[in-house]
């Protein structure tokens, strides 16, 4: 497949990572940064954590993206950060790994790791997608919360002997799964925003989904499984979705697809395209506040919408609940009077 011409690409100049941050996943930040003990955390794995140390790891065993090593990958790295206005371009590595994975780290300066086994797999607009939906977790600082959590997986037995305890590890470590689930969704806009293609994202994610047979697939079918997964009405069905996910950093991959193109349907990426975006230039005026806001509404309108059984019960119960207290101020009112 021929790649699309960059010049078609339209520079999104000055535009916040507050554009593709799903809310949710602004409002896991927000917790994470409330969430009791969580400073303590970050300072004792920052500490135990060699950074430079992890670097060096790939500097010598994997290949540096440049202008003579993987060129077309590097050139892609530089376009998407034209079109996300990106000044501080990360590091790329390419790493002999037959597993279809990439991932950015790096606490101070982020890094992208991409994985043979990706590079052998998909085209060139395909790589470009995977590219740019890393560099919007490295813009949005996702890859500090993302080296957080693995090392919180590896350390775990050490942080126990730490005075916040073994509770205490566990609650932040589950705050980061949520977290981490909804940052690939912020990702994935991301990455569409840079791409301008929405079939290539769909793609990618078809790919991703099928190991590499996107000829015997059918995009109608694939949505179609994507929207029957989120719209399950048995009770049993809700809770297993709830267990198979609770220690999952990314969502599964046909969700995902699905979650991207409600997003497209929204009109909120093609706003976006037009210009109508939130700049950089006015973030020090978003609210925390405004954020935590938007999560909950997030929140509530899944519920809302969507047809699963565990989700309309939560929604009923908390309707309920919000009648009863009602009713209880009315009549403590009467009584009061």
């Amino acid at each position: 497949m021929t790649s699309q011409p960059a010049r078609s690409r339209a520079t999104l100049t000055d535009i916040s990572s507050r554009a593709w941050e799903h809310p949710a996943d602004q409002g896991a930040l927000v917790a994470l940064r409330r969430l009791k003990g969580f400073d303590t955390v970050l300072k004792a794995v920052s500490g135990m954590f060699n950074e430079r140390a992890f670097r060096l790891v790939f500097l010598g065993s994997a290949v540096r993206v440049d202008e003579r090593q993987f060129p077309a990958l590097h050139h892609q790295l530089l376009d998407v950060a034209r079109v996300l206005d990106v000044a501080e371009v990360p590091e790329l590595y390419v790493v002999a790994n037959p597993t279809l994975n990439v991932i950015t780290v790096g606490m101070n300066k982020p890094f992208i790791v991409l994985n043979s086994g990706l590079v052998d797999l998909l085209d060139e607009d395909e790589l470009r997608y995977v590219i740019a939906h890393e560099l919007g977790h490295a813009v949005s600082g996702h890859a500090v919360y993302q080296t957080l959590l693995q090392r919180l997986l590896q350390l775990t037995g050490v942080l126990n002997s730490l005075p916040l305890g073994a509770l205490g590890v566990r609650a932040i470590v589950a705050a980061l799964y949520e977290w981490s689930r909804k940052a690939e969704l912020s990702a994935d806009r991301a990455g569409l925003l840079a791409t301008q293609d929405p079939a290539t994202a769909f793609r990618v994610h078809m790919q991703l989904a099928s190991g590499g047979h996107l000829d015997e697939l059918d995009i109608t079918s694939f949505f179609a499984q994507g929207q029957e997964y989120l719209d399950a009405t048995d009770l049993r069905d809700s809770v297993l979705k709830l267990l198979l996910i609770e220690n999952r950093t990314h969502p599964f991959a046909v969700v995902r697809a699905t979650e991207l193109r409600r997003w497209v349907d929204s009109g909120e990426y093609t706003r976006f395209l037009a210009g109508d975006y939130p700049r950089r230039s006015t973030d020090d005026d978003a609210k925390v506040s405004d954020a935590a806001k938007a999560a909950a509404a997030s929140y509530a309108d899944t519920f809302q919408q969507t047809q699963d059984a565990l989700g309309k019960m939560v929604h009923d119960l908390a309707g309920v609940a919000g009648s009863v207290k009602l009713w209880l101020d009315e009549r403590l009112r009467r009584d009061t009077d």
